[in-house]
């Protein structure tokens, strides 16, 4: 079956559904989900979303810039960070125009905390930047954008999974899915396609991230020889609820909440004397493992499974209740304790992709590191790189980014499907998924890997040696274990072959999109030779702006990756060591 739109977006989050907001007041547009737009992974996203409002303190957006700039390790482009930071202004107020129940001041402002790295007056002191709805900002946002979506007749394709895109030479013309209710293949025609598919934390053992986060988009893409951009730096948020990765929000330290170990004490004050707890996440999580690896934790074994506590005790009920209602319920849910009265134990938890697919402010993809694009390709969100988080992202920073850089992304297509042609589509623009789906429902009797098996490894492999200290002998490992399990890969055969939510089907798919991925992130992880942001190796302990200020674009090559290089925008401010 062939549709056609004036313009698609894959993945119905915070940047997918604000690309389409745009889009659809100006043309016919599509959505693409896998699940129900509300209940994507932007959803999930509790502490607030960052504005230089000025609203309980003094503040300006150059100084939120310089910190998006110094928590990325310099890694940013500084133009971008500028206007991400400038725009958040009016990002906020919009989103308010539009509904979203803020949290107020007395004085009926939009109400504002303190998140890691975010500071007044270029570093001097730590200040309230945070917008937040409770510790529900992103579900709020999702409802809000949702809503709007269907004011303006935005069509969604709700459980599609996208397998394929059409891409002849540098012009895109749509994509191929699976609808999960009947196992029928779809072809979408369209003269612009903008990917939003969210992060791919699923290939870690320990995560945050949703089941549906397996990087769909950029794995897609890399197979059809898009580059993707800055891989290695993947973060950890340093208090995950301790075994289940289920986040414990910055939101908690920004009310006042304690990181302690084993005797008790406030140990950020070792690692980052300034801002202590909410220093940048890169920083607290490796603080959190370096307690554990000195026999801080809480078990003092120095295993890799030991943890620390977050202690929220101080806080008081009242502001627990009322500010943190859904950690709060977390808490008493999966611990069965009350944060009002008992600490939490925490450990660091595979977050967030400050890589993916490169992309300009305008949500174009390039094609290269030369300052060439595809022609109706386009991405924003985690999905993509633009850079604004560089090494290491802020919190509160990824629900701007969505909304910020999502918006400037569906006017920049909207704008290109008023002059664009419709793409020449050719009729068998799905064979090739639909041969995929064929030999993987084809069973002969062999005895082949299972799909979960492989996942289990994967996992592992990438907690253990990608995880947030790394070095030469354990990425070497990691990257040669990684081939085997996509050489296993080719053997996986689906056990269920029926049409109708076909979720073993769905899971084999997303496992060969981690994989692809798992692997461009181990290969470039080995390749940079220094600690920056996230990316932190035992064997280069010193960032080397003379050989490593540059961004990474990896390109998958059949069973290899190939490595290029891009420029970074420092134009504003010059690369210094961090200090907090």
């Amino acid at each position: 079956m062939i549709h056609e739109f004036d313009a698609l977006v894959i993945g119905a989050g915070g940047a997918g559904l604000f690309a389409a907001l745009e889009a659809g007041k100006r043309s016919r547009t599509a959505v693409f989900s896998k699940v129900h737009a509300v209940r994507s992974h932007t959803g999930a996203a509790q502490g607030g979303i960052s504005a230089a409002l000025g609203n309980v303190e003094e503040d300006k957006p150059e100084w939120h810039a310089f910190d998006t700039v110094k928590g990325g390790d310099y890694l940013v482009d500084q133009a971008a960070a500028l206007m991400l930071a400038e725009e958040a202004v009016h990002a906020v107020y919009d989103l308010e125009n539009r509904g979203l129940p803020f949290n107020r001041t007395s004085e009926g402002r939009i109400d504002q905390r303190r998140f890691g790295g975010h500071t007044r007056n270029f570093g001097e002191a730590a200040v309230r930047r945070s917008c937040y709805a409770a510790d529900r900002t992103g579900h709020m946002i999702l409802q809000t954008l949702y809503q709007q979506c269907i004011k303006h007749d935005v069509t969604f394709y709700d459980e599609f999974q996208v397998i394929d895109v059409i891409l002849d030479g540098k012009t895109c013309g749509g994509i191929v899915a699976v609808e999960l209710a009947t196992g029928d293949i779809h072809t979408f025609t369209a003269r612009a396609t903008l990917f939003a598919t969210g992060g791919f934390g699923r290939m870690f053992k320990i995560t945050s991230n949703a089941y549906a986060n397996t990087g769909d988009g950029p794995a897609v893409l890399a197979r059809r020889g898009v580059p993707l951009e800055d891989m290695e730096f993947f973060q950890f948020h340093p208090t995950g609820i301790q075994g289940m990765g289920i986040l414990i929000s910055e939101a908690v330290r920004g009310e006042g909440g304690i990181l302690r170990n084993r005797t008790d004490e406030r140990f950020m004050v070792h690692y980052a004397p300034t801002l202590l707890d909410l220093a940048p996440r890169d920083m607290v999580s490796r603080a959190v493992i370096s307690e554990i690896k000195l026999g801080n934790g809480i078990r003092g074994d120095k295993r890799i499974d030991d943890y620390v506590y977050l202690d929220a005790t101080g806080i008081g009920k009242e502001t627990l209740n009322n500010k943190l209602p859904d950690i709060s319920s977390f808490c008493r849910t999966y611990l069965g304790i009350d944060p009002a009265d008992s600490k939490i134990p925490v450990q660091p938890t595979a977050h967030y992709a400050m890589g993916g697919i490169p992309t300009d402010v305008h949500g174009r993809v390039r094609c290269d590191g030369e300052g060439n694009f595809y022609d109706g390709l386009y991405a924003a969100g985690e999905c993509a790189c633009v850079s604004v988080h560089g090494a290491n992202r802020l919190g509160t920073n990824s629900l701007l980014d969505l909304v910020v850089f999502g918006k400037r992304a569906g006017i920049h297509l909207a704008e290109f499907v008023r002059q664009a042609d419709r793409p020449d589509v050719k009729s068998d623009a799905a064979v090739a998924a639909k041969n995929k789906i064929a030999v993987l429902c084809r069973g002969n009797g062999r005895k082949r890997p299972r799909g979960s098996d492989l996942t289990e490894k994967m996992q592992r492999i990438m907690m253990e040696d990608i995880g947030v200290y790394r070095n030469e002998p354990a990425m070497e490992r990691a990257v040669a274990a990684l081939n085997e399990l996509r050489e296993d890969y080719k053997n996986i055969r689906v056990g269920d072959t029926s049409k109708s939510f076909n979720t073993d089907l769905l899971e084999v798919l997303e496992l060969e999109n981690l994989l692809d991925l798992s692997l461009i992130t181990a290969v470039s992880a080995k390749n940079r030779k220094e600690s920056r942001g996230a990316h932190s190796r035992e064997d280069y302990p010193n960032r080397d702006d003379a050989n490593w200020l540059k961004h990474t674009l990896a390109h998958l090559e059949d069973n290899t990756v190939r490595l290029s290089y891009m420029d970074v925008d420092t134009s504003r401010w010059a690369p210094k060591a961090r200090k907090y």
